[in-house]
């Protein structure tokens, strides 16, 4: 259960309706998730992560269904269902079989489990790995 209402069209104020407005435009759907409508609560903010979401998420030197995928990954390390499960709709929307689904889910566990052997053991990084 959320910890705001999830606000309908009718209960949004005006500057919130714009935003559901661009995002079934641009979606090209009439629907409205429950997230959007959760940060309907602060427009200001639902606005602004609308349009950051938009540029970051927008195609650039990642493919679309690479950065749905990354989406995917950060989401499970932070324990964030709703996200794992937004997100990988959005990735099978854009082409995510299940052979890829698959493998995105082995990587996902295989940095888990080295990341905390790396962090349990402190391993110091290698100087050849050390950005200039």
């Amino acid at each position: 259960m959320a910890t705001v209402p999830l606000k309908s069209d009718e209960a949004a104020g005006a500057e919130a309706r714009a935003v559901f407005d661009d995002i079934r435009a641009k979606r090209n759907t009439d629907y409205v998730n429950n997230f959007w409508r959760a940060l309907a609560n602060d427009p200001a903010l639902l606005k602004a992560t609308w349009e950051r979401l938009q540029q970051v998420m927008a195609p650039g030197a990642l493919d679309p269904l690479v950065k749905e995928m990354i989406y995917i990954a950060v989401s499970t390390t932070n324990g964030c269902s709703y996200c794992v499960h937004s997100h990988t709709a959005a990735a099978k929307a854009k082409g995510l079989t299940e052979a890829q689904h698959g493998e995105l889910m082995a990587v996902i566990a295989m940095a888990s489990q080295t990341n905390a052997l790396a962090t349990a053991l402190q391993v110091e990084t290698d100087e050849r790995f050390r950005v200039a």
